[in-house]
């Protein structure tokens, strides 16, 4: 007797958890970009910013800004009915970066948001995403739509090899980070093929 089973529905499909993290310098809008893609209420560790930050963080380009990621943001998102995205917002300044390995752990991917107001803000994610062979994309955060430099100019200014992607992408518009995301896994799972060892 043949035993016929029907395909799993959505609800009984195994989920695959995918964690990624978002990097960038300091107010380049890490926390807006995890905030307006998470289907949950994400978890934010801000604090409120105290004049003991005067003369160390950069808040001539964020003059409204009031608090700081001290720790990570998290949200979660599924991007398909099999793949669900954890991501993880990296603080900013670089009295913070010591906590970048364990938010990075298990990552496949992460995306650095670069603000060409100040682009030297992104040289250490790029730096550590490199040095330890972490796929990563660079997404050139369009505050107001305003795309100041063309793309390769960018690639130039941070040495990018080709081989990593470059979007643009306005931290606010859930279309424009789904993109992003998007874009973080294809160039993965295609880094995970050319590396995968041959039968």
């Amino acid at each position: 007797m043949v035993s016929v089973t029907s395909d799993p529905t959505p609800a009984e499909r195994t989920k695959i958890p995918v964690k990624l993290v978002v990097a960038g310098g300091f107010g380049v809008g890490k926390t807006t970009f995890v905030g307006t893609i998470s289907e949950i209420e994400p978890l934010r560790s801000e604090a409120v910013m105290t004049s003991a930050s005067s003369g160390v963080d950069h808040l001539e380009l964020a003059a409204e800004k009031t608090t700081t990621t001290v720790a990570m943001d998290f949200g979660r998102i599924g991007l398909t009915a099999d793949i669900t995205l954890y991501l993880f917002g990296t603080p900013g300044q670089e009295r913070f970066h010591f906590m970048w390995n364990e938010l990075a752990r298990g990552a496949i991917g992460a995306i650095v948001l670069a603000d060409t107001r100040r682009l030297s803000d992104c040289f250490s994610a790029v730096d550590y995403f490199e040095g330890r062979d972490i796929p990563f994309i660079v997404a050139v955060n369009t505050f107001d739509g305003q795309r100041v430099h063309a793309l390769p100019e960018v690639r130039e200014a941070l040495q990018l090899d080709d081989t990593v992607p470059m979007i643009y992408c306005d931290a606010r518009v859930r279309n424009d980070v789904k993109k992003a995301l998007v874009t973080v896994v294809e160039h993965a799972l295609v880094r995970a093929r050319a590396t995968a060892p041959t039968a």
